[in-house]
């Protein structure tokens, strides 16, 4: 199975000016016998990104949104996995989901602190922190 980790991160939050604290989101793709095993590898490259660049420098958190489970890639018609839609000024609330429009065909969304399907919009968990 293929599996697409969607990811917050909240780094320097130790830094007293607000420009030196950084935070955003990343996503993680493996192919892995089962979701245990790509959190498994996911773990292993955020450390790896920690060790070996300043990605997620002092204090992170880093917070896991969701998990996709994919049968195979597509490959005759594109799959439309993210979609983000803000309304003016940053501090507007926004819309978002992943696979939209009824697309999810060979793909579920995993909540992975449960081992159940999720659906979006639930709150993201913990899942890694590096302290200063």
């Amino acid at each position: 199975m293929i599996y697409i980790g969607k990811f917050l991160h909240a780094t320097n939050q130790e830094e007293r000016e607000e420009s030196e604290r950084r935070h955003g989101e990343f996503n993680l793709i493996i192919e892995a016998e089962d979701q245990d095993a790509a959190i498994d590898k996911f773990r292993e490259r955020i450390i790896s990104f920690k060790e070996t660049s300043g990605l997620f420098e002092g204090q992170c958190s880093i917070y896991m949104v969701h998990l996709l489970e994919l049968n195979e890639f597509p490959k005759d018609r594109a799959k439309m996995l993210y979609y983000k839609s803000i309304a003016g000024d940053p501090i507007m609330p926004y819309i978002s989901c992943s696979t939209p429009s009824g697309e999810a065909d060979g793909c579920r969304i995993l909540n992975w602190m449960e081992r159940k399907r999720e659906l979006d919009g639930q709150d993201a968990h913990l899942f890694m922190q590096f302290m200063a």
